[in-house]
């Protein structure tokens, strides 16, 4: 027999692309999932295969040390039907001299890029001929995947999905924001996959770390430590949270995790300026969905930083409600990690499902500032000593917080208030842009035996509140939403819950704040010496802030934080009540022209009406979306926006992909910034 010559091949990759869900990431490269078929096409010339007389057989290859005993090599023959174990090769059809050949990697290879080989041999005379690369990535449709996930919408929202919402606002009042995860954009996967070969633990020892890549729980935690930079290790994000973000772009304007990861590629590695919590979970979002893994964003309101680990979160104020002798342990506003679902095979079983994991620095697990992943199931149930870093997680969402007033005399005086920490767990809804509350997954409903048995086992003494029913209650109210230059009011209101007079002292002090909990300048103040309160009356006082006040040092945060301190001279009883109020940015309008279809001409109309008394200036919209806009688009306004004018311009763009798509749109000015506004778009598919 004359030998076998191989003359050309197709990898296919639009037919595998379509089949493992990978399409949208192009046909330039073959990206496939795991532990699923696909299949390639040979071409031989003078005669064709002959089973029997030709052997074929593969070799796949990954990393930069392959070894078959680390599982990032593996060489095998093409046989009848498919290996159960290993990696497979399988004749589909044979026509005249092309041969279609089914191939499939087990289900706990290791992710990332392989190169592939063909090995042909008739009698004693062999060739070897590499015939391409392909991705592989981890697979959420295979049952005897770590990371299956049984319901089809689940795996769309949090596989496929390349835009969402996130959860921002405060816990009285919740704000979304829309964003571009975007993880199927140009590049990004070999983005993704050269942040695990730049991350510490290759460069250490880059068998051991390849040999891994299989572990959906090793990546996490590696990517948990990547997308920040405070270990020197070329981290994906910078985090900074000071308000001065002049040399980068502040942490509000981005719209997407595209953008931050281009950067981030770009300019060698070097950390993209700035993050802050979103981003960080945003971005990792992005990478564990692109390797594969089921991901989302979620937030949680007042969310707890326990730097002691004591759970318990002591804040000083003075008379006038103003903070003191700052402790390091804080209240955020809120706080974004994010979750993904994975098995647990290296904990006892019960804890398999959402994991947790943080990717903004703040403690070091393990020497390095990661956090996670921690199940769920164990922050839920109190199990701190499983891995990892479930403490931490558990006060977040549990910790007491103790407001002490500190009088002019230096003593300190311990307030009641109401429990405060871990509200309102929120991320988005599948395949709706409605909020789906998961505070359940998280602990159990206050004040039940189960809550008690949890706390019990993790040491966490709640302390007793006063009941609200008895001695004086305070509140602090909103009668409305609270516009961007506008003045608003907030009320103190108290009840007096006893069969006796009153006598108090209430003092208002309303501060810009950030969403980390720092404050700025007072905006607004009152303080009355003699408030009386009949028995059972309630009383409501009002407080104007007024946007002159305001205007000025509000952070991009746009948030005020109101204290109220009601002082009982009798008792000498202090009661403490905090709100942050949201001040709301004005609405992007964004209007679609022309009828969606896939590869052709759109116009999105883009306006916004300037809510301030004065002209806003380096005014410019920012627009992206997945399969929509090929990158971003950026307008820069020649003219100032006069007061109540309408900024307004008009974008043309070809959507290159079908489907449900977000137009995500930023508008940044001198006075107004971070606003952002979306639009869900239908692209019907080219006709074929």
């Amino acid at each position: 027999f004359a030998d076998l010559v191989l003359e050309t091949w197709d990898l296919q990759c639009e037919r595998n692309g379509r089949e493992h869900r990978t399409a949208e990431m192009g046909c330039q490269q073959l990206v496939v999932r795991r532990g699923q078929p696909f299949t390639i096409t040979l071409h031989f010339s003078g005669r064709g295969y002959e089973e029997g007389v030709d052997k074929l057989a593969f070799n796949v290859e990954t990393g930069p040390c392959p070894i078959e005993t680390s599982g990032t090599r593996s060489h095998f023959a093409v046989t009848d039907f498919p290996e159960e174990s290993g990696w497979s090769a399988v004749v589909q059809q044979q026509d005249g001299g092309s041969l279609s050949i089914s191939l499939c990697s087990p289900t706990n290879a290791r992710v990332g890029r392989y190169s592939l080989t063909l090995e042909t041999s008739t009698g004693y005379q062999g060739t070897s001929c590499h015939i391409g690369d392909f991705i592989l990535l981890f697979n959420a449709w295979h049952p005897e995947d770590t990371v299956f996930l049984r319901d089809e919408d689940e795996r769309c929202e949090y596989v496929l999905s390349q835009q969402g919402l996130i959860y921002q606002g405060t816990r009285d009042y919740i704000t979304s924001t829309p964003w571009n995860f975007g993880q199927f954009e140009d590049d990004i996967l070999s983005i993704c996959l050269k942040l695990l070969d730049t991350n510490p633990k290759f460069l250490r020892d880059q068998n051991r770390d390849c040999s891994r890549r299989n572990d959906p729980v090793y990546i996490g935690r590696v990517v948990s430590a990547m997308v920040n930079c405070n270990d020197e290790d070329w981290g994906v994000l910078a985090g900074r949270w000071d308000n001065h973000y002049e040399d980068g772009m502040s942490p509000m304007a981005w719209i997407g995790s595209v953008d931050i990861l281009k950067r981030w590629k770009k300019f060698g590695c070097q950390p993209v300026k700035y993050g802050q919590c979103w981003v960080f979970a945003a971005v990792a979002c992005t990478v564990m969905r692109c390797l594969g893994i089921p991901s989302r964003v979620v937030t949680n309101y007042n969310s707890a930083h326990d730097t002691n680990g004591n759970l318990v979160i002591d804040r000083y104020l003075n008379e006038t409600g103003q903070e003191d002798r700052r402790s390091r342990d804080m209240i955020w506003n809120f706080h974004c990690w994010v979750e993904s679902w994975m098995a647990r095979p290296d904990l006892a079983s019960g804890y398999d499902g959402w994991q947790a994991l943080d990717p903004t620095p703040q403690e070091k697990s393990e020497g390095v500032f990661c956090c996670g992943p921690a199940p769920v199931r164990a922050i839920k149930e109190g199990d701190l000593q499983l891995k990892y870093d479930i403490p931490f997680i558990f006060a977040e969402v549990n910790a007491d917080v103790v407001y002490w007033v500190v009088q002019h005399d230096g003593s300190q005086k311990k307030s009641t208030h109401s429990s405060v920490v871990g509200k309102n767990i929120s991320t988005k809804s599948v395949g709706r842009d409605s909020r789906e509350d998961i505070t359940h997954t998280y602990k159990y409903p206050e004040g039940s035996e189960k809550e008690r048995e949890v706390f019990a086992k993790a040491e966490h003494e709640k302390s007793s509140l006063r009941e609200e029913d008895e001695g004086l209650h305070l509140k602090i109210k909103l009668s409305e939403g609270a516009n961007n230059g506008c003045d608003f009011n907030v009320f103190a209101v108290i009840n007096n819950n006893t069969d006796t007079d009153r006598v108090c002292r209430l003092m208002l002090c309303a501060r810009t704040a950030s969403y980390n909990g720092t404050v700025g300048p007072q905006c607004g103040m009152k303080d009355l010496l003699n408030v009386t309160l009949a028995p059972r009356a309630e009383k409501s006082v009002p407080l104007c802030v007024l946007y002159e006040k305001y205007g000025e040092s509000l952070t991009q945060d746009n948030l005020i934080k109101v204290v109220a301190l009601l002082t009982e001279y009798q008792t000498g009883d202090v009661v403490v009540a905090i709100r942050d109020v949201y001040i709301q940015n004005p609405e992007i309008k964004i209007r679609i022209l022309g009828e969606p279809m896939q590869k052709r001409k759109l116009v999105a109309e883009i306006s916004l009406v300037n809510p301030l008394a004065v002209p806003l200036n380096n005014c410019m919209f920012v627009v992206e979306g997945a399969g929509l806009t090929e990158g971003q688009r950026i307008k820069e306004l020649e003219e100032p926006v006069e007061p109540q004018a309408e900024a307004k311009f008009r974008l043309d763009f070809v959507p290159h992909q079908a489907g449900l798509r977000k137009l995500m749109v930023d508008f940044e000015s001198n006075k107004l910034t971070g606003v952002k506004g979306y639009r869900n778009v239908i692209i019907a598919p080219q006709p074929k």
